[in-house]
């Protein structure tokens, strides 16, 4: 192999890195905030639930340290934009299905709670 083409391999490889694993990991983490609202019941406003009770607490500067980046905070603040989940006057944070459903990122998560009368 020559080192042009080990060069080009190597470059492809670091831009992988830099682009695509995080884009690919904000997604991963996008569904795993839409499932711990969905396993704590907070859809809708009338169950609404504090950072706390969703186990979603942003983690410490030692804990931040000593475990890898957690992408689902930027996932959290990434779906309040989105309007999809959306907060109380009182700082509490609900998923609204509709928005989740009108923003077409919901089509590939499927809803444990549809047709149960959740």
């Amino acid at each position: 192999m020559s080192s042009a083409v080990f060069i080009v391999l190597i470059l492809l490889f670091i831009l992988s890195a830099l682009f695509i694993v995080p884009q690919w990991r904000l997604k991963r983490a996008i569904h795993q905030v839409i499932r711990i609202f969905r396993e704590h019941n907070a859809i809708g406003i009338d169950n609404s639930k504090s950072i706390d009770e969703l186990g979603m607490r942003s983690p410490g500067m030692l804990e931040r340290m000593l475990r890898g980046r957690d992408y689902k905070q930027y996932a959290l603040r990434a779906l309040i934009k989105a309007a999809i989940i959306q907060t109380t006057e009182d700082g509490r944070l609900y998923l609204s299905e509709e928005k989740l459903v009108a923003s077409g990122f919901g089509r590939n998560l499927s809803n444990p709670h549809k047709g149960t009368g959740q």
